[in-house]
């Protein structure tokens, strides 16, 4: 029996994955509230490992809290930046600075993704592999991206942040944890290729460096 989807819809589906954009790049237009309950369905019906739904998402609604969020980030952004400093050039940190990382203020909706609490009662799927957790949020995200893209709308998911901080701020329990910070906004294009692509930061490797068969290999590309 064949059980896959008309020519026509799969077109569509891999057409999404392969248009998927991290954007930095916002309009100020608002998203309405019913697109944004469709998008956060489609979080919703990602996959869990033990069906356990480990994602939680916080909408930023207040202005004060996305401000002190964005300055959490360039906190972040300027340690990075060290960082960069202390094990490549002085000149690639200043090339980091100049590429727009996040796009806090700019995006029409804000959410923060969180892992919950009390996630060691979970233990189908998780007792050697308890990061299995952060694996299903993951999934969740992508989710969100995929249906977000569809819908003209551009996401990006800004990691450049202090996880306790960012819990202090947003008032998360202890044992949940933050994990990402979703743009989602209206966008004038989509990059054609991935930002840091097109900024010449770093390029794309092709599958063939990550695919093997059977074991490990140390040169996948021989």
């Amino acid at each position: 029996m064949n059980h896959s989807y008309p020519d026509r819809d799969k077109a569509a589906i891999y057409k999404v994955i392969a248009e998927r954009r991290d954007m930095r790049h916002f309009l100020p237009n608002p998203i309405s509230p019913e697109l944004l309950t469709k998008l956060l369905h489609a979080a919703h019906h990602a996959p869990s490992v033990g069906l356990m739904q480990p994602w939680r998402f916080i909408r930023i609604s207040s202005t004060d809290i996305r401000k002190a969020i964005h300055q959490q980030v360039n906190e972040e952004r300027a340690k990075t930046a060290e960082a960069i400093g202390e094990y490549e050039t002085t000149a690639r940190m200043a090339e980091f600075m100049r590429l727009k990382v996040e796009g806090v203020l700019d995006c029409g909706e804000l959410l923060v993704a969180t892992l919950c609490d009390d996630r060691e009662k979970h233990i189908f799927g998780r007792r050697t592999l308890p990061e299995m957790d952060l694996a299903s949020v993951s999934c969740a995200i992508q989710n969100i991206w995929l249906a977000a893209r569809a819908e003209g709308i551009g996401m990006g998911w800004v990691s450049l942040f202090d996880p306790e901080k960012l819990a202090i701020l947003l008032k998360i329990p202890k044992g949940a944890k933050p994990i990402a910070i979703l743009c989602l906004g209206y966008v004038n294009n989509f990059y054609k290729e991935p930002m840091l692509v097109e900024e010449g930061w770093s390029e794309e490797k092709p599958l063939a460096e990550m695919l093997m068969e059977n074991q490990w290999e140390s040169d996948v590309t021989k």
